[in-house]
């Protein structure tokens, strides 16, 4: 549904910092889901863990967060005008590695909003299987227009 090209729209995160390749799913307001290609690549294998890579946990809830941020991105007026910040996190569970090839599919719902903050329940999964699952807060807050980026 969303390209490289549409998310960086709506994100301002960029490489290697950007962890959503495609969002495949998105109800305004309720719900995303978005895909991440894991691959061997990726700057934080060369130190988590040389022989043993696994991607870190904190960076399946960066992505989760980035999520979060296209489902309240997508809800907002003026968007152009607003940033989405992690405001927060809870209830973070890992149950199983994402590993090198994996395809990490990550789905957000939306629990509450309330006052520019946003609460979400999410989870990542790799093949059907439970890799991680958390409580997710993001703030929309006013900026300036962003500048163009590639």
């Amino acid at each position: 549904m969303l390209n490289l090209e549409d998310i960086k729209k709506r994100l301002p995160h960029r490489y290697p910092f950007l962890l959503i390749d495609r969002v495949l799913e998105l109800k305004e307001g309720q719900s995303c889901k978005a895909l991440k290609n894991v691959t061997g690549n990726e700057y934080f294998f060369q130190g988590h863990f040389p022989g043993n890579p696994i991607m870190p946990g904190v960076l399946i809830v960066e992505a989760m967060a980035q999520v979060c941020g296209i489902t309240a991105f997508a809800s907002v007026e003026n968007p152009e005008d607003k940033l989405v910040l992690f405001a927060g996190i809870d209830k973070a569970r890992f149950k199983n590695p994402v590993v090198p090839g994996d395809q990490l599919v990550i789905e957000t719902e939306y629990i509450a909003h309330k006052l520019g903050l946003w609460q979400f329940r999410g989870k990542a999964t790799v093949d059907g299987k439970l890799a991680a699952r958390a409580e997710i807060r993001v703030a929309v807050v006013n900026q300036p227009p962003r500048p163009k980026a590639d």
